[in-house]
């Protein structure tokens, strides 16, 4: 089997959500299966270690998750258009995978949640693609193809797949961020798989 991470920083469930459809969608290809892993909160001064496992949700990540993975899809919630430190916090630990080359060539998609429509959605993602530039992956996002990028009314982008939860984090996912959730899925998969060929 192909395994992709899907990778994510959940505060409120939202992104988590889009994960577990991500994944989902993931699952959908023949041959390939979704590995979901989260990071662990941090803090300015940190008091107490993160549990190795947490409380709910998917385990935390190990750079090894990252180095054995032949896709990555990674999410996370907008924090002034831009990704929230603890994903963050995570990417800035890579550098040994970076100087290995070891992902390189493999293809990486990107996810995002946002309080408010205009919230920054566009450019968290963009955000979040830069790393993944410099570590070489192959960065694919959602084509015009697929119907619901021109109808949607909440999230969902070319960038990749995105969610407006609301200030309280009270929307559920639409009928069409559920769909490019899984489109986006289902396309890195199948991407992952045609380069393992």
């Amino acid at each position: 089997m192909t395994d992709i991470l899907v990778l994510y920083y959940s505060a409120h469930g939202s992104v988590r959500s889009m994960a577990q459809l991500v994944a989902r969608g993931v699952n959908q290809v023949a041959g390939v299966q979704a590995r979901l892993r989260s990071v662990p909160p941090v803090a300015p001064r940190t008091q107490l270690a993160a549990p190795p496992v947490p409380d709910d949700g998917a385990p935390y990540v190990e750079l090894a998750d990252l180095e054995a993975c032949a896709g990555l899809a990674l999410g996370s919630p907008t924090r002034f258009g831009n990704m929230a430190a603890p994903l963050k916090h995570f990417l800035d630990t890579t550098g040994a995978l970076w100087a290995q080359g070891a992902l390189v060539g493999k293809p990486a998609a990107v996810f995002t949640s946002t309080a408010s429509l205009h919230g920054g959605q566009e450019s968290t993602l963009l955000s979040m693609m830069t790393p993944l530039l410099h570590h070489g992956m192959v960065i694919l996002g959602l084509p015009y193809t697929l119907p619901e990028v021109n109808t949607t009314a909440s999230g969902g982008t070319p960038y990749g797949a995105s969610h407006w939860a609301g200030v309280d984090d009270d929307r559920p996912l639409s009928e069409e961020e559920r769909s490019l959730c899984l489109a986006l899925g289902r396309r890195l998969a199948e991407t992952a798989r045609k380069l393992a060929a």
